[in-house]
């Protein structure tokens, strides 16, 4: 296939499968603790061990598909996830489902590097903000495809179902991988020289900081939303019901982002912009009795920045120079992922309240405005200096 739009289709459905597996143990909570007799604590473990991985195997993921190939370490990255599945759908010790979820999530690590490269590859200056939020886009619609299916699957046939099914889609992506086809000046570039010059390595580690921050901020609706609403008296039902706004609407506005900042012509302008009032909502939702019009808002807004971000990364990597530039941008999404949650965890738990974890959100909003500033200071001297 070598209709870009084609191929965009192929990865938006291949990465779906990693969201679909990665909220597999999640959708299921409640279930895996009968069956296993383990804790809210456990089942937290399990969760977060999926992008453990992330932060040793995106860097080397990056050089590892530089010297094998797009394709082959794809479908090798796929065949890693469906491995860990049927690993955890097959054994009844807790120890093996950690193994197998481990599986899962180095597999999932370096198939994002890779088809987020790939992916690149195809719309680099061509609608590069749109196809990037077409793309992120994949991952809430994984989450919520499986929050519909997995819970069904589970009550009617238990746990090793839902792991089965997880393995199946991702069986699915293996073949849907196979339809990926390079674009026609790969191969020209494929002999270049694959090292980053200094200022496009720090391009890439501060796109990978803005990234990792905006998540971060966003993760702190998801993670604790739903305390800081119950610790006004919601019920847990209604508090989960509200959080969700969110996720439903960024579906929308995730895309509507990239074609505006193709359209503009001014995707940071447009990414600071959305960032400064996510940065508001969030530190004004614990101060509000507004909620669901807060939610409303921090949905329609939060999706905008994600592919003006996510197509930095293009603005400074060439083909030849792209896998390894993006597992250093990955490399600094996973660090910040792992360890945002732990702080605020913690500074929630110190304060006795979760209000403080949507301030550590908003904070890391924030700190993307300056960030994005200075890539435009760096991607500025780079350009000067190519010129003299």
């Amino acid at each position: 296939m070598r209709n870009r739009w084609g191929i965009l289709a192929i990865l938006f459905l291949v990465r779906l499968t990693i969201a679909f597996q990665f909220q597999s143990v999640a959708a299921v909570a409640p279930l895996l603790q009968q069956t296993f007799d383990v804790g809210l604590s456990d089942i937290g473990m399990l969760i977060g061990l999926y992008f453990t991985p992330g932060v040793v195997l995106a860097l080397p993921g990056g050089a590892i598909g530089r010297a094998f190939g797009d394709k082959p370490i794809a479908i090798a990255a796929l065949l890693l996830m469906t491995a860990g599945s049927l690993v955890m759908a097959t054994t009844d010790l807790w120890g093996w489902q950690m193994a197998g979820r481990l599986a899962s999530g180095a597999g999932g690590v370096l198939l994002t590097v890779q088809i987020t490269k790939m992916c690149t590859d195809w719309f680099a200056g061509k609608e590069i903000a749109t196809a990037m939020a077409i793309f992120v886009n994949s991952w809430p619609t994984g989450i919520a495809i499986s929050l519909l299916v997995l819970p069904a699957i589970g009550t009617a046939y238990g746990a090793g179902a839902v792991f089965l099914a997880a393995g199946a889609l991702t069986a699915i992506g293996i073949v849907l991988i196979m339809f990926y086809q390079p674009p026609p000046d790969a191969t020209a570039t494929a002999t270049s020289s694959s090292q980053l010059d200094p200022l496009a390595l720090l391009a890439a580690i501060v796109a990978g900081m803005i990234w990792g921050l905006f998540n971060v901020g966003f993760a702190m609706i998801f993670s604790f939303g739903p305390s800081l609403l119950a610790e006004r008296g919601w019920s847990i039902a209604a508090a989960g019901s509200a959080i969700s706004l969110v996720l439903w609407l960024s579906v929308v506005s995730v895309p509507v982002g990239g074609l505006f900042a193709d359209r503009t012509g001014r995707p940071l302008t447009l990414a600071v912009a959305a960032s400064l009032l996510v940065a508001l909502l969030v530190a004004w939702l614990p101060r509000s009795d507004a909620v669901i019009t807060i939610l409303v808002l921090i949905g329609l807004a939060s999706g905008i920045p994600a592919g003006p971000i996510m197509s930095l990364p293009a603005r400074v990597l060439a083909p030849q120079t792209r896998a390894i530039g993006m597992g250093v941008f990955y490399t600094l999404f996973y660090a910040a992922m792992m360890l945002g949650p732990v702080v605020a965890g913690r500074l929630a738990k110190s304060a006795d309240t979760a209000a403080v974890a949507l301030d550590l959100g908003a904070l890391t909003v924030l700190a993307c405005p300056p960030l994005m500033w200075l890539f435009e200071r760096i991607v500025s001297v780079r350009v000067r200096r190519a010129r003299s």
